[in-house]
């Protein structure tokens, strides 16, 4: 095989492994919300959205909402915003969290901390 043809071969394989790590990547199971921002103040007379998104994984089926560990909603869109319920003054940790088709959490979370002012 000449240098050129392998340097081809080593290019194109290089270019499809990246591909393919990119392509797991994108499967893994994560949970992201975009809003609110963590440390964020709110102020309490207005209603805030939580925006999300989701990637389940294969033992995800939906989302649930919990504000200071309490569930506060179910959500089946896997990407969105949610209309957060009126939360008292204060520091409070909004999480969604990933469940399984029974409703149980499988560990695939995001928090965040916010202050209600």
């Amino acid at each position: 095989m000449n240098s050129r043809l392998a340097s081809v071969i080593t290019t194109l394989l290089l270019i499809l492994g990246l591909n393919a790590a990119i392509v797991a990547r994108a499967d893994e199971p994560s949970v992201t919300i975009t809003s609110p921002e963590a440390g964020a103040k709110l102020d309490v007379m207005e209603q805030h959205k939580l925006s999300y998104e989701v990637v389940p994984g294969p033992r995800g089926d939906h989302v649930h909402v919990y504000i200071d560990n309490v569930e506060v909603d179910i959500l089946r869109e896997l990407t969105g915003t949610y209309t957060l319920p009126s939360i008292g003054t204060g520091e409070h940790e909004i999480c969604v969290r990933v469940v399984n088709k029974a409703h149980v959490p499988i560990g695939i979370e995001d928090c965040v901390t916010v202050h209600m002012e």
